[in-house]
């Protein structure tokens, strides 16, 4: 019995080696080549440019200040990658519900809207901080705004929100969602071929 231990030893050791190799190093390499050749745009993070230039990527949500952008959600982290995630505030926290009352207050002050008409998502940041959708009822409320201080037509800027527009996942999960980068970027274009 004590003469097997060592040959149980040895091809325990053997297989750690194989399934270390399998698994720590083949497995990883062929899902990345299978992500890069079949999901290319979306295996690098899904980067998006303007005029050659990496400005941002379609599942981070950004910053944008000035009357003249889509604002996204709030963030807990500032939108900052490497500080995701939320207040861990719970819902019956008094400083939460300050915080939610403050935001609706300026959100309704810039997009000239009654306090109560304000959607849930232009207040209350995502779990993580970085989601980059908005409702369409949030976009529909900030054209007015941005279409004034763009000096376009509002109704020019209603139908850029309906076309970045996205349905449904697969026609009935999720809610229709406004990707703010995108509908930023392509805003910025417009706001360029008016002039």
């Amino acid at each position: 019995m004590l003469s097997s231990t060592p040959r149980q030893l040895l091809a325990g050791l053997r297989m750690l080696i194989v399934m270390t190799v399998v698994l720590g190093a083949l497995f990883p390499v062929v899902i990345w080549g299978v992500g890069q050749v079949a999901f290319s745009a979306r295996a690098n993070g899904s980067q998006v440019e303007q005029n050659g230039t990496v400005v941002g990527s379609e599942l981070l949500a950004q910053r944008f200040d000035g009357a003249q952008w889509f604002h996204p959600r709030p963030s807990a982290g500032e939108y900052d990658t490497l500080a995701s995630g939320g207040t861990n505030f719970g819902p019956n926290s008094e400083k939460l519900v300050a915080l939610i009352a403050e935001r609706r207050a300026k959100v309704a002050g810039e997009d000239g809207v009654a306090p109560s008409d304000v959607p849930t998502d232009a207040v209350t940041a995502s779990f993580s901080g970085l989601d980059p959708h908005i409702s369409p009822a949030y976009a529909r409320q900030q054209v007015a705004r941005v279409a004034k201080a763009r000096g376009l037509a509002p109704e020019r800027v209603t139908a850029l929100v309906a076309a970045h527009t996205d349905g449904r996942q697969l026609g009935y999960l999720g809610e229709e969602r406004v990707n703010v980068v995108n509908l930023n970027l392509a805003l910025a274009d417009l706001a360029a071929a008016a002039k």
